[in-house]
């Protein structure tokens, strides 16, 4: 329960929620004196130079430079030791009893799509720059040597902290009180929000900090999703983009296809899941009509019918028919995707109410 100390004020939450999707070139100068500053609250001199990138890719790919080269990170002074004590002194602020509750009405809100999207670009970062090596076509030194270089990727891409992708603790935090606003001379989390709020992903070293850009066009569904049929979802001034289609990762060829996806495209498709977006993008309906498939079972609360995929669990689902008219008096037809493993229209349909099929006895179906 959130008790008088632990409620929101009004709009946090929202406000770090656009932070998080924020696109558009940064107020550098404005960024840059927050890092100065996150670097003079962490106890360290101020970097020598602040080094711009369009994208987290590019950021990354300087990172290994500047590692090579030897630079130390200081990310552990900047950003971990701050974020250590602003979460102690929210924890103190709100009590322990308080923090859940507040936690889960901004970062936990706010953590599993912000979250998602993170993980996204960092593992696009990774693929990107050190590839998966064919362990069937490349020998063991290429093997060896491709290994070496997704670990120097990964530690570099550890010394990363997240800018705009930290939303959700900086909601938290200020929930909390303890992001103050205060101007130059603030402390840490406050100077790491001011990054936050107007960059993307960055990198504290001694003597330079590399930060990027935060995206300039970020397409998501309703459930918060990368989500794009015509275009990159998820695209960077420097080329940097990321493809995908109701949060499925596709190749960037992939989806200029999709206008003419056929029946026998669907069967022909080698990858399992680029063939589920085929076939969401197709239509179940229009896919169980036009391949002729015959239902598996009927009764009085519809029709179960499955798709056989090669190499994949079938696609099963029960068309039911809603028992109240539309304004033009048709009925219109439903179609529920239920698991693999029902056998019965009726268990179908009390799968989705989350009952066993014994205890679905509706007085009318809607």
């Amino acid at each position: 329960m959130v008790t008088e100390q632990t409620v929101v004020p009004a709009g946090v939450t929202a406000r770090w929620r656009a932070v998080a999707a924020a696109t558009g070139p940064a107020d550098r100068a404005a960024v840059e004196r927050a890092v100065r500053a996150a670097y003079r609250a962490a106890g360290l001199a101020e970097p020598a130079e602040v080094r711009w990138f369009g994208s987290p890719l590019r950021g990354a790919e300087a990172a290994l430079e500047v590692r090579a080269a030897g630079a130390v990170s200081v990310r552990e002074a900047v950003r971990t030791l701050p974020w250590e004590a602003a979460r102690r002194q929210a924890v103190e602020r709100v009590g322990t009893a308080g923090w859940a509750p507040l936690w889960a009405l901004t970062g936990g809100e706010l953590g599993p799509v912000t979250n998602a999207l993170a993980g996204r670009i960092r593992d696009a970062v990774l693929d990107r720059l050190a590839p998966e090596p064919d362990l069937e076509q490349a020998d063991r030194p290429e093997i060896d040597a491709a290994r070496v270089r997704r670990t120097a990727v990964r530690l570099a891409l550890l010394d990363a902290v997240r800018g705009q992708h930290d939303a959700p603790w900086f909601a938290a935090l200020e929930a909390a009180g303890v992001l103050t606003g205060a101007p130059d001379g603030q402390a840490g989390a406050d100077a790491l929000a001011d990054v936050g709020r107007g960059a993307g992903w960055w990198w504290p070293y001694e003597g330079v900090a590399l930060v990027s850009e935060r995206p300039v066009a970020l397409h998501r569904d309703e459930a918060g999703r990368l989500d794009r049929a015509d275009g990159p979802a998820l695209e960077f001034a420097d080329g940097f983009a990321l493809h995908a289609w109701r949060g499925m990762p596709v190749p960037a060829d992939f989806l200029s296809g999709l206008g003419g996806v056929t029946v026998e495209r669907i069967r022909t498709e080698e990858n399992a899941e680029l063939r589920r977006v085929l076939l969401e993008h197709y239509g179940y309906e229009r896919y169980l009509a036009d391949s002729g498939a015959e239902p598996l079972h009927h009764d009085a609360t519809g029709k179960l019918w499955r798709i056989q995929l090669p190499d994949d669990e079938p696609v099963v689902m029960v068309e039911v028919v809603n028992s109240t008219a539309e304004p033009d008096g048709t009925f219109r037809t439903y179609w529920l995707r239920v698991p693999p493993s029902i056998r019965t229209a009726r268990a179908g349909v009390a799968w989705t109410f989350g009952i066993p099929e014994a205890e679905y006895h509706p007085q009318r179906e809607t």
